[in-house]
């Protein structure tokens, strides 16, 4: 797999979103806040349709639980979570002027300006005329562009491996690497403190009085999970299922930056699938088992190695590089859709985590990484959290979160059990009696195992209790209980569903699209396309005069009335001050696929042209023969190679001579 290339001009991309309205900074008239965003009316279109395609990609078609939860949620949910705890980044500070720089990010951004650096110093030294630097060229002096720097071959190594596996180091790690190579603030040249960590939720509290403390939802998981028991119900008790749900999720983002990518609030799309944790195979794997993914195992992400291994999803799931059949598909799934909304195959890739920022909760994770002009970005995530998000929250709330499943045939095994001496046990250990039997009996059998052997080499053994009201160390011994292995039967199994969860970010998507869909025209650089696939366009037809003629006015409200009501969005662009190329090119920068124009032969004949939006060429037929080609475009019925071999061709060179005038 070749390395990535997307050559676009980034500020006349922001330029055209920002005068097009696709979004733009919230609060733009008191200076904005940073990493909050509207949207206007086409991204706001755009976003819709990619989160209309992804239900029915996700919930329709695989038959999933919507649900909507609350955004505020307490704290006690988010403890026993772990988010409190551990959900945080690395941080720190300009020791000049105090700005916070997220400690990855700023690691990254200046090693990989070096190597930036030190491949320009290596160009211009291969071109310069015995072996010199050439000559400096007249004309004003750049403070901010400094003469470019050659590195040695180590050191450049050494970067490179460093920014191959930059997501697997932790606190101490990072700040070891500012120390070393001498990180800085690039804005200021001023040097960093040492990494803290800093949690990224928003604080809140609950009622009037503010004793009950809250959080915004960091994400929509936990309140999927706080429902399983009632979707298990819904579902009749079927297993597996799964729950999805979109909305809005929000995170105390240390330096947002790079427009939509690094947000404070934002939209996620997240499913919890819930699986026997003794059989994760899925009943519709083999329809991605020759899927080929581009994969980045963390193996090869220690070994520094930056080109993904390109596989089917069958080997990597029987080779064990995907970890379970059920893991597996949603991966390709997620390759599927986001593939289907425009997503170039050639600029994705799945990178696996490693085992330092694997989050608290998860066994295996890839994330599908989309290339924009920002680099690699994490746009879904998905993870197998295995049990752990049902098991902590029905230890905490004392609430079953689990499926009984009913067998055909009774099960007996020996099972190790725990046995109290009620005469000693409990006065020996007073309150921490039945915290003492609940750790012993939670404990997996290897452990109950050595308890065991403890008790019977030594006679006593030392539990350790945290998270409880009674904290500490106690002393258990031979005489206070028994731990034996006992013949069970059992007739109903019951246990704690593992949750595949695929996570997506709704607004990151969305960017990387518009990257993926722009480019100018070949003959006019200043003319930016937005070249979305019909389903995502924002507007799927233009309709507009050849001029101001009042004559043509009913014509444009009753075309765009019948294509509204057979839902296919319209716009009218009847600016009669504006030429006929200039309003073709500002939709073009909208990505409206096709355009019904009215001109004069409409008035004579009732015809009109039907332009291509990435062609730019046009057919002609009648007022109602096109409307119901533009209904069969967007729906997929036929194609434009259809209509071309169907309808006449028009002559469009008035066309680009009217653009080029008006630029």
């Amino acid at each position: 797999m070749s390395a990535p290339k997307l050559n676009i001009d980034r500020s006349a991309l922001e330029q055209l979103l920002l005068s097009r309205f696709f979004f733009a900074p919230s609060f733009g008239i008191y200076d904005g806040v940073k990493g909050l965003y509207d949207y206007g009316p086409t991204g706001t279109a755009l976003q819709q349709n990619i989160i209309n395609l992804w239900r029915q990609h996700f919930v329709v078609e695989e038959d999933m639980l919507e649900v909507d939860c609350s955004i505020i949620t307490p704290s006690k949910v988010l403890e026993t979570s772990g988010h409190v705890a551990k959900f945080a980044d690395w941080m720190c500070r300009d020791t000049g002027n105090n700005e916070v720089r997220r400690a990855d990010h700023l690691v990254e951004e200046v090693l990989a300006a070096r190597l930036v650096s030190d491949e320009l110093a290596r160009k211009l030294a291969a071109t310069s005329i015995d072996g010199q630097a050439p000559a400096k060229t007249a004309g004003k002096k750049n403070k901010k562009a400094p003469a470019p720097t050659k590195l040695e071959d180590a050191v450049a190594n050494e970067y490179r491996g460093i920014l191959a596996k930059i997501d697997n180091y932790d606190g101490d790690g990072l700040g070891e690497l500012i120390v070393k190579h001498d990180i800085r603030n690039p804005e200021t040249g001023n040097s960093v403190s040492p990494p803290v960590a800093f949690n990224l939720m928003f604080q809140t509290s609950i009622g009037p009085a503010g004793t009950s403390k809250g959080f915004l939802r960091p994400e929509t998981a936990q309140g999927q999970f706080m429902n399983f028991a009632r979707l298990l119900e819904f579902n009749n008790q079927k297993m597996p299922f799964a729950s999805a749900m979109v909305g809005r999720s929000f995170r105390n983002e240390i330096s947002p930056r790079s427009g939509l990518l690094r947000v404070r609030e934002f939209t996620m799309a997240e499913i919890e699938h819930y699986v026997d944790p003794t059989n994760k195979d899925h009943s519709r794997f083999d329809e991605v088992a020759d899927i080929k993914l581009p994969l980045l195992t963390g193996s090869m992400q220690l070994a520094e190695e930056t080109v993904p291994a390109v596989m089917t999803i069958g080997d990597a799931v029987s080779q064990c590089v995907i970890d379970n059949k059920t893991l597996g598909y949603f991966m390709g799934r997620i390759y599927l859709f986001l593939t289907a909304i425009g997503i170039k195959t050639d600029l994705l890739r799945f990178r696996q985590h490693m085992r330092n920022e694997m989050a608290h909760y998860a066994c295996d994770c890839w994330d599908a990484e989309i290339y924009t002009s920002y680099g690699w970005i994490e746009c879904v995530g998905c993870a197998d959290r295995s049990a752990y998000d049902l098991r902590v929250h029905s230890a905490s709330t004392k609430k079953k979160l689990c499926v009984r499943e009913h067998l055909a045939e009774p099960l007996v095994y020996e099972k190790l059990v725990c046995e109290p001496n009620n005469k000693l046990f409990g006065p020996k250990l007073k309150r921490a009696a039945k915290p003492v039997q609940e750790y012993l009996e939670s404990l997996p059998v290897e452990e109950l195992a050595e308890v065991k052997a403890a008790l019977a080499k030594d006679g006593k053994a030392t539990v350790t209790l945290t998270g409880t009201a009674v904290d500490g160390d106690y002393e258990i011994t031979s005489d206070m209980l028994t731990i034996e292995y006992q013949t069970k039967i059992e007739n109903t199994r019951e246990y704690t569903p593992n949750v595949i969860e695929p996570s997506f970010g709704i607004g990151r998507i969305l960017y990387a699209l518009i990257e993926h869909s722009y480019s100018v025209r070949a003959e006019d650089e200043q003319r930016g396309v937005l070249s979305f696939n019909t389903q995502m366009s924002p507007f799927k037809c233009l309709i507009l005069p050849i001029s101001g003629n009042p004559s043509f006015k009913p014509f444009l409200q009753n075309t765009a009335r019948s294509l509204r009501n057979v839902g296919v969005p319209a716009r009218i662009d009847d600016a009669a001050s504006v030429s006929i190329g200039r309003r073709y090119s500002r939709n073009d920068e909208l990505g409206t696929p096709f355009a019904i124009t009215f001109d004069f032969m409409t008035l004579k004949d009732n015809t009109v042209t039907l332009r291509e939006r990435d062609s730019t060429k046009q057919v002609r037929g009648s007022l109602e023969d096109i409307v119901e080609l533009v209904k069969n475009l967007v729906s997929g019925s036929v194609t434009w190679d259809d209509a071309l071999a169907k309808f006449e061709l028009v002559d469009t060179t008035s066309e680009a001579d009217a653009e080029s005038a008006t630029e």
